[in-house]
């Protein structure tokens, strides 16, 4: 059986507080033997290592979300540098924009995605960035201040996508390509270098199709990595061996 790597896993969400065991039990028994989890708030960060102290395989990222800034105050970036140099991470995040709720403020998302590239860039830690309707936005920034990292739930074109490959990031992609009607996914899935592509979950959001609207987990991992192997015309085993070193290749970690 393969290894494979969930490169984005919000495993401390309040939706796994009834059977989170079981769940990293279940996701462990299918070889998902890498998570992810990244926070999403200054509040957060304690739950996220909480998380990651108790199960195994689970490796923390600290940032400040853009959904929620609201929750944010500047000195939180100043308690995101003092998280850091307690403890680590593997990447900054989940830090980004979004344009699809468009009551958040878009001039307070600026700064805290800038003032976080910046913190990443200081602490030479890749990013995780959310960018719904945002991705020429992400890369203006992103060609200020040259940072490394995963554009999450990726959902951009196809020159987009070029463009983040050109400096440096790969692409995450999970259950949204899965759905039969993802037309443009299911043709990026295909057509990019599979050295581009990373999986992820993002459980408990964004449930393979197979799920339905039902609640996502990392155990669905292995189901992502058929589906793309099935649409690029490979074996699993490939899909699954080399999104896992691009993880590791992008997230500056040694191979297992």
């Amino acid at each position: 059986m393969p290894d494979f790597f969930d490169t984005h896993c919000h495993l401390d969400a309040a939706e796994f507080d009834a059977d989170r065991d079981a769940i990293h039990a279940r996701a462990f028994a299918a070889g998902v033997v890498v998570q992810v989890v990244p926070a999403v708030t200054r509040d957060n960060f304690a739950a996220v290592a909480a998380t990651c102290a108790r199960y195994r395989g689970c490796l923390p990222a600290w940032g400040l979300h853009p959904m929620l800034i609201g929750a944010h105050r500047p000195e939180h970036l100043s308690d995101l540098r003092a998280q850091i140099e307690m403890q680590r991470p593997v990447a900054v995040g989940e830090i980004g924009l979004d344009l699809f709720v468009r009551e958040l403020d878009y001039a307070t998302q600026e700064y805290f995605y800038v003032e976080q590239l910046k913190i990443a860039r200081d602490y030479d830690l890749p990013v995780l960035l959310h960018g719904r309707r945002a991705s020429d936005l992400l890369l203006k920034q992103l060609r200020r201040i040259p940072v490394r990292g995963i554009a999450h739930a990726f959902n951009g074109s196809r020159q987009q996508a070029d463009a983040f490959i050109k400096l440096g990031f790969k692409l995450g992609f999970g259950g949204a390509f899965t759905w039969p009607r993802a037309n443009q996914l299911r043709r990026l899935a295909v057509e990019l270098p599979l050295e581009a592509i990373v999986l992820e979950t993002d459980s408990p959001d964004i449930p393979p199709a197979w799920v339905g609207r039902g609640r996502n987990s990392p155990g669905e991992l292995p189901g992502i990595a058929r589906t793309l192997a099935e649409l690029r015309g490979v074996d699993t085993e490939t899909v699954a061996r080399v999104t896992t070193q691009n993880a590791r290749e992008v997230l500056a970690l040694a191979a297992a």
